[in-house]
């Protein structure tokens, strides 16, 4: 199995920036497609992003309230996922969770621990 760990969130005024860092170990990294998932308080999980097994542009996507102002990308040698955060809103503020999807899965089985964003405004 594969064990991600979340880093970089904290907290930032409405427009401001964060950027998230998944680092995964365990298991051959570009196995998986990658996603990120917030959950905030009160609601379920929801999807953000995700990008395919090696980082095409055809395979990355985002929930359509975070486009245009948010960026997924992987670094396979280095066994990172990132989730850049730019114009960030209030109701960004929740935990931001990292996921993996194996190419013979068909749901994410493996997930980090969270990491909180906060967004004041």
């Amino acid at each position: 199995q594969v064990q991600l760990v979340e880093s970089g969130g904290g907290s930032v005024q409405a427009g401001g920036s964060l950027r998230l860092s998944c680092a995964a170990s365990g298991r051959t990294f570009s196995d998986y497609t990658m996603g990120w998932f917030r959950q905030a308080p009160g609601k379920e999980r929801e999807f953000v992003a995700s990008i395919g097994r090696w980082g095409d542009s055809s395979t990355i996507n985002y929930a359509g309230s975070v486009k245009g102002r948010f960026t997924i990308s992987r670094d396979n040698a280095k066994n990172t996922v990132y989730l850049q955060m730019d114009s960030l809103k209030p109701e960004d503020t929740a935990v931001y969770y990292c996921a993996g999807l194996r190419y013979d899965s068909s749901q994410y089985n493996y997930w980090g621990q969270g990491t909180q964003v906060t967004v004041s405004s």
